[in-house]
């Protein structure tokens, strides 16, 4: 017994998929920013109830300036992760978009997007990591890298490199299509 499975199935469940990833990281990040807000307006001890995800309540204690600095690399890179899942979601709301023909116009502006995105991700998570780790050089007791979501940053740019590429794969695909398009 073979069980054979569309591509219209398949892009139904990724389509699914790709919601509760969006709305996880949108509430992620949304967190994120209502608990630095909190911090900056409230006394850090009471902030700490808003978003039990990441502490840094130390660093706020430290040097307020770094603080500031290390919550916006951090809430930056996790909005430019909603955005570009939003973008892919986007892709699948277009009715102008047809998986019969890829090679479009609209298809390679969202790889490009796709690419700037992964770029900014890895930029600022490269960023945090350094902010980290120059924080962590003068004894404090911060939380992973992992933890505090801007791990990485060496693969948001690989596939930063990658996506460029299949742009201009997809570049040329297009530049081939309307040629062959014109000749019959």
């Amino acid at each position: 017994m073979e069980i054979k499975i569309g591509t219209k199935t398949i892009l139904l469940i990724l389509h699914v998929i790709l919601w509760i990833i969006f709305v996880g990281l949108a509430i992620d990040a949304t967190g994120l920013l209502t608990k630095t807000i909190a911090t900056l307006t409230l006394q850090p001890e009471d902030a700490a109830k808003f978003w039990r995800a990441i502490d840094l309540t130390e660093v706020y204690r430290f040097n307020e300036t770094q603080y500031i600095t290390l919550s916006c690399i951090v809430i930056i890179a996790a909005y430019l992760k909603v955005i570009l899942f939003y973008s892919i979601i986007r892709v699948f709301l277009n009715k102008n978009f047809n998986i019969a023909a890829p090679f479009n116009e609209i298809f390679r502006k969202l790889i490009l997007t796709l690419a700037y995105l992964s770029f900014g991700i890895g930029f600022f998570s490269s960023w945090g990591t350094k902010v980290v780790r120059g924080l962590s050089s003068y004894g404090l007791k911060l939380q992973d890298i992992e933890e505090l979501h801007i791990d990485g940053a060496g693969v948001w740019l690989f596939m930063t490199v990658i996506l460029f590429v299949i742009a201009q794969i997809f570049k040329k695909g297009i530049e081939l299509q309307e040629e062959s398009e014109l000749t019959i």
